[in-house]
């Protein structure tokens, strides 16, 4: 291949798109990264957000959650970063509802990682879409759950399955 005719050939196939509805099959469970919670993100996270509240800015307060807890907010915020940058990128359309329920704090030093699973897939009337519903759950480097969240997202489809 050569620099002139790269893009003049058939279209190369997109790296890193997510999953189109016709792949999210009920059952299905996917496992996402994982990350650990640093004092920078604390930090960034509640200035950015205006929570700043002494209980998380305040390294010297030791709260009944013990050590520096983080916003389930930022818990809930880094995984939806990874289900955007992997499972739905570029498919997803709308994030229509989410509901949370905190399990167990997560503090400064926590690795996170979750599981994924898809509930319900329905297809739409109007266009090449659906509507996903899927349980997230949020684990810490113990293998804790310490955040549990559903949502339910419109995805696209195949543009070919739209005609």
């Amino acid at each position: 291949m050569d620099v002139e005719t790269a893009e003049k050939k058939e279209p190369a196939t997109q790296l890193g798109r997510g999953l189109f509805w016709q792949d999210m099959q009920v059952g299905a469970r996917f496992r996402t990264f994982t990350r650990t919670i640093t004092e920078t993100d604390l930090v960034t996270f509640v200035t950015l957000t205006g929570m700043v509240d002494s209980g998380f800015l305040d390294a010297t307060m030791v709260g009944p959650m013990g050590g520096r807890p983080v916003p389930g907010a930022l818990t809930y915020s880094i995984i939806e970063g990874f289900i955007v940058q992997s499972l739905i990128r570029g498919t997803g359309i709308a994030m229509l509802g989410c509901t949370q329920e905190a399990l167990a704090p997560v503090h400064v030093g926590d690795t996170l990682h979750a599981i994924v699973e898809f509930e319900d897939v329905r297809p739409t009337s109007r266009g090449n879409r659906a509507i996903v519903d899927s349980t997230i759950i949020i684990f810490n480097q113990r293998d804790e759950p310490v955040l549990r969240y559903t949502s339910r997202r419109m995805i696209a489809g195949r543009a070919e399955a739209a005609e």
